[in-house]
């Protein structure tokens, strides 16, 4: 029977010295059917959209990887319009900037 994780454990694998596949023992299908469509997904544009996102990134006050992620969440372009959602996005910044000094 197998031993049930301690109080404090988050029932991820075991950190030391790993032997077995990536996968742990899930079903391999499933990973790496995730590990294409995370790939595929942050697969570099052509130099030209990368340019663009950058250029609108930079009129909205975002980064390029939070316009892009935004993309790729909700896969909508954000415009001057959007200002909520903009707001949030530069809240959601701050609070991770600052939680590494705390």
């Amino acid at each position: 029977m197998a031993r049930r994780p301690g109080r404090s454990h988050n029932g991820g694998p075991p950190l030391d010295d790993y032997e077995g596949p990536p996968w742990g023992k899930g079903d391999a299908y499933i990973f790496l059917a995730w590990r294409a469509a995370h790939d595929k997904a942050w697969k570099a544009p052509s130099h030209a959209v990368m340019l663009m996102r950058l250029e609108k990134a930079e009129q909205l006050g975002l980064t390029y990887e939070e316009y892009t992620l935004e993309i790729l969440e909700r896969g909508r372009h954000l415009s001057e319009d959007d200002t909520a959602r903009i707001a949030e996005i530069q809240r959601a910044r701050r609070r991770r900037r600052s939680s590494h000094f705390e």
